[in-house]
């Protein structure tokens, strides 16, 4: 659900014009004219195509030209791959204010070719292409009729040196990038590519929509609805946070560790466990440990082409696997043998109805009386086939360990961290919001992994010694803050955002707390001659949650009264007043 970040600003203003920009139109032919449903990645970046901003939503790659390659070279290769893979001669038709529920597959068809000629390249060729790429996200892609990638090719009097290129995400993910600029290399060395063995996307559409496909689908929305109704809705409530509905500007920065790499490599021969899953298990650990919670709810964009018959698709198959993994064990070895099963428990639940998930997200959370936060990501791209968003030319030097702050972006999310490689250096880009991290806290949490790892490789570590072990503190939170229903909440929090649901009427927010319960929340509201119900200040609180502060979730029970006591402060004051109406406000009962 979450596109790959840009990396770095917007540099083309800064750098002198190219001598000429030519439009080459290239024809192509040879592939198969095919219609078919969309698939559920399809179903899923389309929709976040039509509501988000495209420089969020649109995706880019660099894909460097060797010396000597001719420019008919570069639009042959182009060709080939536009014949080769289905997805690149896709458009999604629809009708005015619709969402596309179809795709078609073009027989031939033509695209262009924006050719950039120079001098001589900016002082960092490599940042300059960039920058190209990334200028190009800008403006929505025409899903109806246009080419779905955007071909720059900038040239040095004549000699090719990079292609920058800007996707439609309902085509391509980063995976599918990497796939591409594999086949591009590969053909502008002469060589012949392989039989294609994974699905194009119409064929996939036809396996999803299968019965098998179908039970897949309701399974994995079952798994999500179960971690909805009891898993932490914040990672990070904590009293300097915000919601997830608000998106915060948070700078890259990147970690370049050989020491990480060689303590990763470490503690998975030490463990018998697969790295990804070391790296996972000590990932969770520690957001669980900073965020003070039981458990580490994080979504896992790039999980779902662990089956054959989509690991190469040049598609999109950007769907959330949602890992909840319980931290409550004594040791990270522990730990790490419970994230292997979490993890492919994830993964098996990473394909659905994307229509059908927020319709069951909106559904729960309002039953809940919350508002679920994609709060974490950790997308692991290191097993892709090639080097993702230019970073070979990102590669630090041979620095044992080394941090780098980066450009800002927008950050729909609190913490997103993408893995590129993990050797010969671990090599992480961690995007953390300002109002739960500061610039040392960040960098400290990153620092923390690597001694985590380090520590993990010499020996089994007590969970009980993370902050000593890492360096990372737990989050605080004041007296007033207590775990209900799974979460952190703070009832004066929950008071005022209540308060103004129900236009400023005089509320009062009691904590019980039942022996061998979890506490559970009831709000008194003095609606005087205002017209409510249980029903309508639940309603209202609820719509205000997304945007409000961190830690409010809907009291469990709504009680009216006439008019506040003259006591207001004390809670046995207002349970000694007449009720006029009581309930829990929810269409299901809790």
């Amino acid at each position: 659900m979450t596109p790959t970040p840009a990396v770095g600003k917007d540099t083309m203003h800064q750098n002198p014009p190219p001598l000429t920009t030519t439009t080459v139109t290239v024809a192509y032919a040879g592939g198969d004219e095919r219609r078919g449903p969309v698939t559920m990645g399809q179903a899923n970046m389309i929709r976040c195509i039509l509501r988000d901003d495209p420089t969020h939503i649109n995706i880019h790659d660099v894909w460097p030209v060797p010396e000597g390659t001719t420019s008919a070279a570069v639009t042959d290769a182009l060709r080939a791959l536009a014949v080769r893979h289905e997805g690149l001669r896709t458009t999604f038709p629809h009708p005015p204010g619709a969402a596309p529920v179809g795709q078609v597959v073009a027989a031939e068809g033509t695209f262009t070719v924006t050719v950039l000629d120079h001098a001589e390249l900016p002082g960092d060729p490599a940042e300059y292409a960039e920058s190209v790429a990334r200028a190009a996200r800008a403006g929505r892609f025409a899903l109806d009729r246009e080419f779905p990638v955007r071909i720059t090719l900038l040239t040095v009097t004549g000699q090719p040196a990079y292609v920058a290129l800007a996707f439609s995400h309902a085509v391509a993910d980063g995976s599918a990038m990497a796939i591409l600029r594999e086949e591009f290399a590969e053909l502008l060395a002469g060589k012949e590519l392989p039989e294609l063995t994974s699905l194009p996307p119409v064929d996939l559409a036809a396996v999803e929509a299968s019965p098998a496909g179908l039970r897949k689908s309701e399974a994995s929305l079952r798994y999500w609805e179960r971690i909805l109704r009891t898993g932490p809705q914040e990672m990070f409530a904590e009293p300097r946070g915000r919601r997830p509905g608000t998106d915060e500007e948070a700078r890259q920065l990147t970690l370049r560790s050989r020491r990480g790499a060689r303590a990763l490599a470490g503690a998975a021969h030490r463990t018998g466990h697969p790295e990804a899953t070391v790296l996972m298990a000590a990932w969770c650990a520690l957001v669980a440990h900073r965020a003070g919670q039981d458990s580490c709810v994080t979504a896992v964009p790039s999980a779902n082409r662990f089956h054959a018959r989509v690991a190469r698709s040049v598609t999109t198959t950007s769907q959330d696997a949602l890992l909840h993994l319980d931290v409550r064990v004594e040791t990270f070895d522990a730990l790490v043998a419970r994230t292997w099963g979490a993890v492919l428990n994830a993964y098996r639940h990473s394909q659905f109805d994307s229509v059908r998930l927020w319709e069951m997200i909106d559904r729960v959370t309002a039953e809940r009386g919350s508002h679920f936060g994609r709060d974490v990501v950790f997308n692991d791209v290191s097993a892709l086939p090639a080097p993702l968003l230019g970073t070979e030319a990102q590669n630090g030097g041979d620095a044992e360990q080394e941090l780098v702050w980066g450009p800002p972006q927008a950050l729909p999310t609190r913490l997103l961290a993408f893995t590129y490689r993990t050797a010969p250096q671990l090599h992480i880009s961690l995007w953390a919001a300002p109002s739960v991290f500061t610039p040392e806290e960040a960098e400290g949490f990153l620092s923390g992994l690597v001694l985590l790892l380090e520590a993990a490789a010499a020996g089994d570590v007590p969970m009980e010694a993370l902050a000593e072990v890492t360096g990372v503190r737990p989050a605080e939170r004041g007296p007033d803050w207590l775990r209900v229903d799974g979460c952190w909440v703070s009832p004066d929090a929950v008071r005022e955002t209540l308060g103004r649901a129900v236009g400023g009427l005089p509320v009062r927010v009691q904590v019980t707390e039942a022996s061998g319960a979890e506490p559970y929340l009831t709000a008194y509201i003095a609606c005087g001659e205002t017209p409510l119900t249980p029903t309508e200040a639940h309603r209202t609180l609820t719509a205000l949650i997304p945007a409000a502060g961190s830690g409010v979730l809907a009291p469990h029970r709504y009680v009216l009264v006439e008019n506040p006591p003259t006591e207001p402060d004390r809670s046995d004051a207002w349970r000694r007043l007449e009720i006029i109406e009581e309930g829990t406000g929810r269409s299901r009962q809790v």
